[in-house]
């Protein structure tokens, strides 16, 4: 298994997912406040917030882990785990905040 590069694979799509969620996750509260001009502080913030957190958290386990460390193994998989949730708890919240978005926007 480890001849078919699998490591490295995943170490590749958690950087560009690392990346992209951090960059989205501080792009949509400044678009946010761009447009109406305040912050609407609740649970797709916060999850939003807490998920680039548990991104880092588990991104600092990776040295500890290519050490062979078992614990920093299963904080990884656990804090993605975590996640996983909060990225779920996202879609959720977002729907309607989207529709919101969507009645409101002025379409040519």
């Amino acid at each position: 298994m480890s001849s078919q590069g699998n490591r490295d694979a995943h170490f590749q799509s958690g950087v560009l997912l690392a990346a992209l969620g951090t960059f989205f996750a501080i792009e949509g509260p400044l678009n946010t406040y761009a447009r109406a001009g305040k912050l609407f502080p609740g649970p797709h913030l916060y999850a939003g917030a807490g998920l680039v957190v548990l991104w880092s958290f588990a991104a600092a386990c990776v040295p500890a882990m290519q050490k062979g460390s078992d614990t920093a193994r299963s904080l990884h998989i656990g804090l993605n785990a975590a996640g996983t949730g909060l990225f779920a708890w996202q879609v959720v919240s977002g729907w309607p905040i989207l529709l919101k978005v969507l009645e409101k926007t002025q379409w040519p």
